[in-house]
């Protein structure tokens, strides 16, 4: 089988979905006592706020303030898979002509880890310019201060 014929790993299900939102406090409050979801993370130098659905593996909200998103992002959806799924997702995607990047939009050869979840992910726009990711949240122990990088750094932590 060539590399273009490829079959992409399953995806186990949507992660997360991303609204922007005019004022992210208001829109935070409302997500947590209104709807009843559990804040997960925020960041206010980036103006952005994550809620859990569930639990931190089945999936997440995340509130942008109007011009705050990554990738110069309007729509993003992130499918959950595996975590060789994603691993295999940046060779895969390059070889039916699309490019893998990371999480600010750079091309990359191998996913990204966001340190404060922790998960693994690779991103990748459709043909309308969306944002879409491949998500494999890891059983491994939150680290904020890790940022986002390369899994190989993520890997190379003593």
């Amino acid at each position: 089988m060539t590399a273009e014929n490829a079959a992409m790993p399953k995806v186990l299900g949507l992660y997360e979905t991303h609204l922007t939102v005019a004022d992210l406090k208001t829109s935070t409050d409302f997500y947590r006592d209104v709807v009843g979801l559990e804040p997960a993370a925020s960041f206010e130098e980036r103006k952005v706020a994550f809620l859990w659905v569930d639990d931190r593996k089945t999936g997440m909200l995340g509130l942008w303030e109007t011009g705050a998103g990554p990738l110069k992002m309007r729509l993003h959806i992130a499918f959950r898979m595996t975590a060789d799924g994603v691993l295999q997702a940046p060779a895969t995607l390059k070889a039916k002509g699309v490019e893998p990047l990371g999480f600010t939009g750079e091309p990359v050869t191998e996913p990204v880890v966001l340190g404060w979840m922790p998960a693994l992910s690779i991103y990748f726009k459709d043909p309308d310019g969306h944002s879409i990711e491949f998500i494999s949240v890891l059983d491994a122990i939150p680290d904020r201060g890790f940022g986002v990088r390369p899994f190989s750094a993520w890997q190379a932590r003593a």
